[in-house]
């Protein structure tokens, strides 16, 4: 955006650090104080607070971020509509997805995108599906790309692509001969879990809940935040896990991991892209619609 002192502010109001503000946007911290400085002697009102070694918002302040980055997405915006009045697909776009999707399906989508439209400028963060919603809701991204089923109120979701989560076990573990097991065996079998906001264990959650079963009752020995970091327990251990099957596929054709079946279980779910506006943005459109042709 050209007045960068909102740039400067929003950074600021988002890492409530200075410090952190100067690193990011390469910048000096007395230049982030005096681009502050005068934001605040123009509305003549204090931004931010001082409480001990942290810094909040004002009330002022939180008003002025929610105007400032009402400011920003516009401005990202007019970029790209006025450089198709060029012919030329321009802009940034700011993505955020969920471990499973940032991880096995977005970034060879992301290499072809990136090949195909050099001027955009694309960044991505990745968190649990709660994580990349709340970052929707305070508009530090443009696009989601989430597992979860629950719908968040004031958020829209477009169907991206389907997913089939599958119980695996090491091959040279106690259940390499195991094919199938009954829901109710997984009351007794060690499992490792992802962490409460994941997607996934919420899909898990749904579809045990439908066979009486409550996650209290499973016998969870280990909690993880990755699935990278559930893959290796259960490569080194009696453990199993519930994951996407695209998350295990070379794992599956090493010989390394196997699905064993859970009889008279769907565990499916849909991946999709959620985004603030009923209508998104120009360019969060085109990526979308290039998402959904690369698949």
């Amino acid at each position: 955006m050209d007045d960068f002192r909102l740039k400067v502010f929003i950074t600021a109001a988002r890492t409530l650090s200075f410090t952190r503000t100067a690193e990011q946007l390469f910048i000096s911290q007395p230049a982030v104080s005096k681009h502050v400085g005068e934001l605040e002697s123009r509305y003549k009102t204090q931004l931010f607070v001082r409480r001990g070694s942290r810094l909040e918002l004002t009330p002022a302040g939180e008003t002025l971020l929610t105007c400032a980055e009402r400011l920003a997405g516009d401005y990202r915006r007019m970029e790209y509509e006025m450089s198709l009045c060029a012919s030329a697909v321009e802009g940034e776009l700011r993505l955020g997805a969920s471990t499973t999707i940032a991880q096995y399906l977005l970034p060879p989508i992301l290499a072809r995108f990136t090949t195909r439209f050099p001027g955009v400028r694309v960044s991505m963060m990745s968190g649990n599906s709660d994580q990349v919603e709340q970052a929707l809701c305070g508009r530090s991204i443009d696009l989601g790309m989430v597992e979860s089923l629950s719908r968040r109120q004031g958020l829209h979701y477009t169907l991206f692509a389907p997913d089939e989560l599958v119980l695996v076990a090491r091959t040279g573990g106690p259940y390499a001969r195991t094919d199938a097991v009954t829901p109710d065996r997984l009351r007794q079998i060690p499992l490792v879990l992802r962490e409460g906001g994941s997607g996934t264990l919420e899909v898990i959650k749904t579809a045990l809940g439908k066979a009486g079963i409550r996650i209290p009752e499973l016998n969870v020995v280990m909690r993880l935040g990755s699935t990278e970091g559930i893959k290796a327990f259960v490569r080194n251990s009696d453990a199993m896990a519930i994951l996407s099957v695209i998350s295990v596929v070379d794992e599956l054709r090493s010989g390394t991991l196997r699905i064993v079946d859970v009889d008279s279980l769907a565990l499916t779910r849909d991946f999709v892209f959620v985004h603030p506006e009923a209508e998104p943005a120009r360019l969060v459109r085109q990526f979308v619609d290039f998402a959904r042709a690369d698949r």
